[in-house]
């Protein structure tokens, strides 16, 4: 899968924040005194605010995810909420116990700022997404829901990723069709702990 391009991930970078969100978990489930992992350089991307998920997958299934599409937190901050939130506060799986942890593979998304797509119709629409580049939020009043680019792997059919997406929000599976939908793209920069074995 094709990420954007980012000097400022580099792989050092990459790797503080793989081990950042397994020691914070790891903090958490009181399996070690360590809870953030030091850096010898500051990198100031770490400070910057950016949009970012942490995915947990055990035994090649998801276990857990979490994240924030908007910058609203330093880039450290977001990886360290988000870790302890995908392994003991997403709402689709029970909290993570010890002896799975071993076995927990982590991966972070960095996104880029959503924006906003304009569509008159649904064709307009499917013409504007990009699969397995595009993350996708969709929202109407109260109902919101996103997919990261990722989950294109999984509905690579952009009418099936619309009508799996309108569910996950709450709404019709066919909403997206209708044109009241505000929509926002982003993308994001994908990392996890095998990249680095």
């Amino acid at each position: 899968m094709k990420n954007f391009s980012s000097e400022n991930l580099n792989p050092q970078v990459k790797k503080h924040l793989l081990a950042l969100a397994r020691n914070t978990i790891a903090y958490e489930l009181r399996l070690t005194d360590n809870k953030i992992p030091l850096l010898e350089k500051d990198f100031e991307i770490l400070k910057e605010k950016r949009g970012a998920f942490v995915t947990l997958e055990l035994n090649g299934n998801l276990r857990g995810c979490i994240g924030n599409i908007y910058a609203i937190y330093p880039l450290e901050t977001a990886i360290y909420k988000n870790s302890l939130s995908a392994a003991f506060d997403d709402p689709r799986f029970a909290p993570l116990a010890k002896d799975e942890f071993k076995n927990v593979k982590i991966e972070i998304s960095v996104l880029t700022v959503p924006k906003k797509i304009k569509y008159k119709s649904a064709k307009e629409f499917l013409e504007k997404l990009t699969p397995l580049k595009d993350g996708v939020v969709i929202e109407k009043g109260y109902y919101s829901a996103t997919y990261l680019p990722q989950v294109w792997e999984d509905l690579q059919n952009k009418e099936q990723f619309l009508s799996s997406l309108c569910i996950k929000a709450g709404l019709p599976s066919d909403e997206w069709k209708k044109g009241e939908l505000e929509v926002f793209t982003y993308q994001a920069e994908v990392f996890k702990e095998s990249d680095f074995e």
